[in-house]
Formats: structure tokens, C-alpha cells, sequence
């Protein structure tokens, strides 16, 4: 059953209000729904206009915790471009992995190139990225659509479907090829350094991180390329063990010498039939492989030039600005996140699953101070629509993902505090900032692509990450927020 309709087409709000004069039309779907006696959702051409509301009248709600002496105050920002190059699909590898369609409503992508249902570590890993520092991190959320109920064919930003289509099932068996591949699994070390190293041994620290990333992409390389893997793992079980204690030793020269680091230096090949190291994520593999059962019974959508989908039609509008800022803790520094570390920001079913998990999203420009949960902003002129979503930042200290995708990375409490048996990661603010036009916003005519049993609600925005920077990539990351720094990269 295609899943997918052209912006060439009578919508439901259409049907309802033939022969209506234009004000009838403006004054919403729920009022129409009502005179007609429909009680069928109006979901599928956008959201109800009562889920609008000027951000002016709103009172300022905002908290920030109050920094303490030994607060990380520093940022690093990083720039992966606004999806310039029209990565969409309507997966989610965390959520639904192996499930193509899974989320029945279309994803912005930036950085990684590869992100798609079938992704693993493996293939997330090999692929390019939009980051200009060469962060291979995957970021992306439901995209924003335009329904203005026109009809008129919206020129196209996105590439023809046929072209979309090829992509897509190029990826996709790329990862199919790289999910069946071995692949060489190591212990990472970043995340398990010391919160504070002194200022001498910061770039050796970042050097031997450096040595621990070539040597691990030459192992790969070797096992890839047919040779043997226990004629591989032996010797880079040296070479890490070397890289590992030269960075021991030299923090020991200023301070305490971190203990158990050399238990880091074995690495095992992970494959079909091997596990590969304790590495925090089996239950994300447990879920890719339910994700496959699942596959066949999801519908596949038809490719067409507007993206658009059941119950998500309209025109994308691509952010203005995307901006992706990691901070620190207001209570203390904070630990390097380990690769391959999956986390959810707010929920996209909260309708079935409850308002727990979701978060304030919605604001405007210069209106920061206020932010919304379940309402679309209508902001003044000459200022944007905003979505700031702001991530869990609290790690269990050795999962990159769990069951629900939630228990091994939590929020911090109301005063920034981890839970007893967290540590502080560095927290990924994801700042989305919209030109959409003031006479959309008062007509109710813009909305997130969600769910269909979502109908919009604004209240079911969400975003998802994925850590693929190497270790080099986390310790400068690392040590500008726990330096105070301001760094863009």
C-alpha cells in the first residue's frame, strides 16, 4: 500500500469544506469536524489550529541551574551543514532498527551520510559525513512541513524520486554488506580517563587517542581485507596496550596515575557469530535483530519528489539554521561519551505512551526564556520559529544503549545533579531555527511530521544521536567544556 501522496491532490479539510466561503476555511479543522459530524482526525493535511498559540502571551518558564564553583562551562559547536544535501528517509535505526518505515514519518538528517534503518556501528562508521571536522555522528528529528492547502505543486528542493530511490537502495544494501561483516570491537578508553587532566598532558593524552583511532581503522582494514583475525587482534593488543600505558604514564607524572587502563588494550572481532567485546551494547544488537523480524510486516512507502507521506504532507522546510553545541554540567566536569552512545531527546508516541519523556521544544527567537510543550509558537514579526531540544546527559558509565533506549542516559535533576551511579557527559543542545512565513503561523498551516495516530501534537517532537566522533574528536570536545572554552569546529 503506497504510504506516500503528491502535493497534486483534494485533502480532507478540501472534501469537507466545498462551497465554504474562506473564512470558514481559516477558522479550523476541529470546527468543521464538528458542523459536519466527522469525528475522523484531521492529522493528514497538518496539525489543529488550536495547538497555535502567540509566544507574547506565554510567561517566561525557563530554569537554568545556577553554576557552582567547579562547573564545566565551556561549548563546542560543530558544524554539519542544514541537510543541504536532502537526507530524508522515514527510519530510525535506535527505535526501529532494521525496519524500514519504521517511523511513518520523515527524518532531517545531518553529518553521518549513511543513516538509514539498516545502520550498525560498522557501517556508521565507514561512511562520509557533513561535519566539516569530520565528526561521523548522526543527528535528526521529524522534518517541519508547510500545508498551505492550496494544491499548487511546491518547487521541489529534494531530488526527483527515481534519483532518491537508487540512493536509498544503494545504501541499504551497503549496510546489509557491512551488518554481515566482521568487524573489530574495542574498548573505549576516552570515556574512561579522568574527569580532570592537567594542562601539560593534554596533547599527549589527544595524541595517544589519535594513535588508538589509526590503529583500530588499520586493524579493520586488515580483517576486511581477509586475513586472519587472531594474527590481527594479537598485535594490536600490543599496540593499544603501548599507546594506552604512554598515556597513563605521562598523566602520572602530574597527577594520580588512572588504574585498570590496561584492561582496555584486548579487542575482539564481532561478527555473525561473535560478540565481540563487553562493550555496553548488546542491547542495541538484540534490538537490530527483533527489527529485522518486524521488517516485512511494516508497509514500504513509494518515493516522490515531495517526500511526503500518509498523514505528512506539505512542503519541507529545511532550518535556517541548525546548531549543535555540546555543554558542560553546572555542578561539576564531565566525562568523554563513548562511541556508538545512542540517545533519544523527547517522545515520538507520547499519545500511547504518556507525556514522561516528552519535552519542552517549541519557542521563538528572542523569546528563549519561554518554551512550549504542546503548542506551535506564533511569533512577532521579524522573529523565527525555534525548536531546542536539549538531551539527556547523565551516562550509567557503560552502556551506549539499553531496552527502552532510555535507562542508560537519564536527565540530570532540576539543579544539574547526575543520580548516584551517573556521570555528567557533555549535554547536546540541538537548536533548529525556521523562516517560516508569520501568515502560515496565524493560519495554523505549519506542523512536525509525527506518527498518524499523533495527529501533529506538538508535544510528540523528538530527536534522536548517535556518537560516532572518534576519540580524538571527544577529548577536544571534552576539554573545551571542562576548560571553559568556546570552541566551533
Amino acid at each position: 500500500m503506497a504510504q506516500y501522496k503528491g502535493r497534486h491532490r483534494i485533502s480532507k479539510r478540501t472534501k469537507l469544506t466545498t462551497g465554504a466561503i474562506g473564512l470558514v476555511i481559516a477558522v479550523g479543522v476541529v470546527v468543521l469536524n464538528a458542523s459536519a459530524g466527522d469525528p475522523a482526525p484531521a492529522s493528514a493535511d497538518g496539525a489543529d489550529k488550536s495547538l497555535f498559540v502567540d509566544i507574547t502571551t506565554v510567561t517566561p518558564n525557563v530554569k537554568t541551574p545556577q553554576p557552582q564553583r567547579r562547573a564545566s562551562k565551556g561549548t563546542f559547536t560543530v558544524d554539519c551543514g542544514r541537510n543541504e544535501n536532502g537526507h530524508f528517509n522515514p527510519d530510525n535505526f535506535i527505535a526501529q532498527p532494521g525496519v524500514r518505515n519504521g517511523a511513518q514519518h520523515l527524518h532531517d538528517y545531518v553529518g553521518n551520510l549513511s543513516t538509514n534503518a539498516d545502520s550498525n556501528n560498522r557501517s556508521l562508521a565507514r561512511a562520509g559525513t557533513t561535519c566539516r571536522n569530520g565528526d561521523k555522528s548522526t543527528y535528526f528529528w521529524p522534518v517541519l512541513r508547510i500545508n498551505d492547502e492550496s494544491g499548487e505543486e511546491a518547487p521541489a528542493e529534494n531530488p526527483p524520486a527515481e534519483e532518491q530511490k537508487a540512493k536509498r537502495k544503494q545504501a541499504q544494501a551497503a549496510d546489509q554488506q557491512a551488518k554481515a561483516a566482521p568487524r573489530v570491537d574495542c574498548p573505549d578508553v576516552a570515556s574512561q580517563l579522568p574527569e580532570e587532566i592537567p594542562e601539560p598532558v593534554q596533547a599527549k593524552v589527544e595524541t595517544e587517542l589519535g594513535n588508538l583511532d589509526g590503529q583500530l581503522d588499520a586493524a579493520e582494514q586488515k580483517v576486511q581485507g581477509g586475513e586472519d583475525p587472531a594474527a590481527v587482534l594479537e598485535p594490536l593488543k600490543e599496540e593499544r596496550a603501548a599507546a594506552i600505558d604512554r598515556m597513563a604514564n605521562a598523566i602520572d607524572a602530574e597527577a594520580d596515575k588512572p588504574q585498570n587502563l590496561d584492561e582496555l588494550a584486548p579487542c575482539a572481532v564481532k561478527d555473525q557469530n561473535n560478540a565481540g567485546v563487553a562493550n555496553g551494547d548488546e542491547n542495541s544488537d538484540n534490538a537490530q535483530a527483533e527489527g529485522t523480524e518486524q521488517e516485512a510486516q511494516q508497509p514500504q512507502p513509494e518515493e516522490n519528489d515531495n517526500n511526503e507521506l500518509e498523514g505528512n504532507e506539505g512542503e519541507i522546510q529545511r532550518p535556517e539554521t541548525v546548531d549543535l553545541t555540546f555543554r558542560g554540567s553546572p555542578v561539576g566536569k564531565v566525562t568523554a561519551m563513548p562511541r556508538f552512545l545512542r540517545i533519544l531527546y523527547g517522545d515520538a508516541k507520547v499519545g500511547t505512551n504518556g507525556p514522561k519523556n516528552a519535552r519542552d521544544s517549541w519557542t521563538c527567537s528572542g523569546f528563549e526564556d519561554r518554551v512550549l510543550m504542546n503548542k506551535y509558537p506564533i511569533c512577532p514579526e521579524g522573529s523565527k520559529v525555534m525548536r531546542l531540544h536539549d538531551f539527556p546527559s547523565c551516562w550509567d558509565g557503560r552502556n551506549i544503549d539499553s531496552a527502552n533506549h532510555r535507562d542508560h542516559i537519564v536527565f540530570p535533576d532540576q539543579n544539574g545533579r547526575c543520580a548516584r551511579g551517573f556521570r555528567a557527559v557533555p549535554q547536546l543542545r540541538i537548536t533548529l531555527t525556521y523562516d517560516v512565513p508569520r501568515a502560515v503561523q496565524l493560519a495554523g498551516q505549519y506542523a512536525v511530521d509525527s506518527f498518524p495516530e499523533e495527529e501533529h501534537n506538538p508535544l510528540s517532537d523528538h530527536d534522536d544521536f548517535a556518537n560516532v566522533m572518534s576519540q580524538r574528536i571527544m577529548w577536544r570536545l571534552v576539554n573545551c567544556v571542562n576548560r571553559g572554552k568556546t570552541c566551533q569546529e
